[in-house]
């Protein structure tokens, strides 16, 4: 009998990290590239390698990311993983980043994703409107 699929070795697709670390230090870099193997572990992708930005670039075009953008045209890439959508820069380059990263048919993918503009309805600000010491009684059916 043979081994179920989950206990056989499967090469998941492939993804290339990006960083953008501008006066970062080493541990924090280490722990940045931890996070995204563990990404890839869990979400059954395959980091082939990561391009690290160390300059405040003054646009999207910076030696990191065009090599980023070489590799993404190889056969059988599947995308971008980044920690979050600030390491594309600034907003103005990272939105021509993520035009530039779809145009050739890849899919940026982000650990942490964006906070939502507005907290939902039911966060723990909307739950306590109410001043301390008050207590609210619902009624219940005996």
């Amino acid at each position: 009998m043979e081994p179920l699929t989950e206990h056989r070795p499967v090469s998941g697709p492939v993804v290339y990290g990006f960083l953008r670390l501008v006066r970062v230090s080493e541990a924090r870099q280490q722990a940045l590239i931890i996070s995204l193997a563990e990404y890839c572990r869990n979400h059954e992708l395959k980091l082939t390698g990561v391009f690290t930005e160390r300059e405040a670039s003054t646009g999207p075009g910076s030696p990191a990311f065009t090599g980023l953008l070489d590799v993404l045209a190889l056969p059988d890439v599947y995308g971008v993983l980044a920690p979050a959508a600030s390491h594309l820069g600034p907003r103005a380059i990272a939105a021509e980043r993520v035009q530039r990263i779809e145009a050739v048919g890849s899919r940026l993918l982000l650990v942490r994703r964006p906070r939502p503009a507005h907290p939902p309805a039911t966060s723990l600000k909307a739950a306590r409107r109410h001043s301390p010491g008050t207590t609210r009684l619902l009624e219940t059916e005996s």
